[in-house]
């Protein structure tokens, strides 16, 4: 009863805070944005970008009149003294020099681009991408190739993973989306522990220093105490996770409806006149990857190591808030709980290149370690086992973690003004 006091005092107080709404909102907005806007500034590059004239003194006749114009560049092509062209530029009558020194050994593979102001690094990749090209083809040329040949005989090689599942049925994986599925949420985890851990850890300090730990205390366990201000935090991570999840989908739906044409949806049906073949085909792979991807495994999932792994390190951030006196002091006990999180995400390299290897797998069963690095390798596929097993010894850990850390808990709110070692810690444990 008294657990359920704690829990809901803790819930509402955070809750209510102006902090919680203002980042409960904006937290999706700022994800759709870093979605969409890459997209829509590429749709609309052409209005943000400046009109540049580049000069070009080819003093090899190489390439003459091989570099096009675009939308943002336009090139003349010069024969005057590289002197002169460059007054022109510090006069900004160009933008731009590409000069292009001859030589009587070698092909032209050297040149220098002039400017006065920054110029975009996409004009020097087709600068060169053009030279290279051209530089290829008279080699070709000179070596009695048609370079058309050579262009015919390009293929494509398209290999698709197949994966046999639990009942021997063929499934096509995308390794790509995995891959990034696997560390958006082993990262999300991991910031979701250290972010929520924090905020009971502040609590307890602040309440330790408030000397307002005193007076509960007199009514209530230190271990109901600190059970109920982890889970009451945990509540809170989970009401603003929900929403989070809510206001993404309802975004991004609405982002979509907004950059797809009006022409390609009718009904909530696609258009097939409108939509070009190229289109329809995105839209199909599209589908497919994300059917290949067992969504709802994952979430659960996801949930599961949200809760356990904040409990368990909630358990121990509680107990340094209990023995340290402000935020200074509590960094020296920060790290070492925190080495284990640090070391997935260092390793997350090697978990996602080989999730099934058996320093993965061990990773993903250590309770210090699991909640990271499962989520890293679940969108790979892991056996029912192995999850069983680490979620059961996720529990059991967090059970003895939480027991250990009420002992310290219980001495160590009542500390003040005396710096803790760990060998004080240790003959708390032995009270």
């Amino acid at each position: 009863m008294k657990i359920g006091i704690i829990i809901k005092r803790e819930y509402l107080t955070r809750v209510r805070k102006r902090s919680f709404v203002i980042m409960t909102i904006l937290t999706p907005i700022l994800f759709a944005a870093l979605m969409f806007l890459p997209t829509i500034l590429m749709n609309n590059s052409e209005k943000f970008d400046k009109k540049r004239t580049i000069v070009v003194n080819d003093e090899t006749g190489f390439f003459n009149g091989k570099f096009k114009n675009t939308d943002v560049h336009t090139f003349i092509f010069e024969d005057k003294d590289i002197e002169s062209l460059k007054e022109l530029v510090e006069q900004e009558v160009y933008d731009g020099i590409l000069y292009i020194p001859s030589t009587s050994l070698n092909l032209p593979v050297n040149a220098k681009l002039y400017s006065k102001k920054a110029l975009p690094i996409t004009l020097s990749s087709y600068l060169e991408n053009i030279m290279k090209q051209e530089l290829q083809k008279q080699k070709l040329l000179a070596s009695g190739i048609d370079p058309a040949l050579v262009k015919a005989a390009n293929v494509d090689i398209n290999i698709t993973s197949v994966r046999f599942d639990e009942n021997n049925e063929e499934k096509n994986i995308y390794n790509i989306l995995e891959m990034f599925l696997g560390l958006g949420f082993g990262l999300l985890i991991y910031m979701v522990i250290f972010m929520f851990g924090n905020q009971v850890m502040s609590g307890v300090i602040e309440e330790k220093t408030n000397r307002i730990v005193e007076v509960i205390v007199s009514s209530v366990k230190p271990f109901e105490l600190m059970m109920g201000k982890i889970i009451g935090t945990a509540l809170v991570g989970l009401t603003q996770f929900m929403i989070w999840i809510v206001l993404t989908l309802l975004i991004y739906s609405a982002g979509m409806l907004a950059i797809t044409p009006h022409e390609m949806i009718s009904t909530g049906m696609m258009n097939e006149q409108a939509v070009t073949t190229d289109s329809r085909q995105m839209i199909v792979n599209a589908m497919e990857m994300a059917n290949s991807i067992n969504f709802k495994g994952i979430l659960f999932c996801f949930l599961l190591y949200f809760i356990g792994g904040y409990m368990l390190y909630a358990a121990l951030f509680a107990a340094i808030g209990s023995f340290v006196d402000n935020e200074t002091d509590k960094q020296q006990f920060v790290l070492p709980i925190s080495l284990p999180l640090l070391f997935v995400m260092v390793c997350c390299t090697m978990i996602i290149n080989n999730p099934d290897s058996s320093f993965a797998t061990w990773l993903s069963i250590i309770p210090f370690t699991s909640p990271v690095a499962m989520m890293m390798r679940i969108p790979y596929g892991v056996p029912y086992w192995q999850i069983t097993l680490s979620v059961a010894l996720l529990v059991v850990t967090f059970v003895f973690i939480t027991w250990v850390a009420a002992k310290i808990y219980r001495t160590g709110i009542l500390m003040y003004g005396k710096k803790t070692t760990y060998k004080e810690i240790w003959k708390w444990l032995k009270y």
